[in-house]
């Protein structure tokens, strides 16, 4: 093989990989323009901050109902160590949430059925794992 006819075609597929950058790059600038065009149209975003933790909680409700019905039941072990631990994070965000100068007598009742809510979870996600283990035990 010639080491010139191997430069040739190193330097014409390098060539042809700029040509395909190039049209690469107009399409990018073609999307960065729409997309600003969309972003400067669009309305300003709502500010109402029960709007947007309705909107999380509604979204966290459709997507918590599809992780946990389409699990194996291999998984489910592992499942529960996950929601216990999401639950230890509602109970810490309980504590803030109360702790915050804007908490009214609403939030206050709402964080407070939370936490017992997480609690139960916690404590019977624990209980469920000992009688799981106890099963393993060798006995006497």
């Amino acid at each position: 093989m010639d080491i010139s006819v191997g430069a040739e075609a190193i330097v014409s597929k390098t060539q042809e990989i700029m040509a395909n950058l190039e049209v690469v790059k107009s399409q990018v600038e073609g999307v960065r323009a729409v997309a600003g065009h969309l972003v400067a149209q669009q309305p300003a975003a709502s500010s109402d901050p029960f709007m947007s933790a309705l909107t999380v909680f509604v979204l966290a409700c459709i997507v918590g109902y599809y992780v946990v019905w389409n699990v194996t039941p291999a998984l489910h072990s592992p499942l529960m160590a996950v929601t216990n631990a999401i639950s230890s994070v509602i109970i810490l965000g309980a504590i803030v949430t109360l702790g915050s100068d804007m908490s009214t007598f609403t939030s206050s009742a709402l964080t407070f059925v939370a936490a017992v809510l997480a609690s139960i979870n916690i404590f019977g996600g624990f209980g469920m794992t000992h009688r799981m283990l106890s099963m393993f035990k060798k006995r006497k």
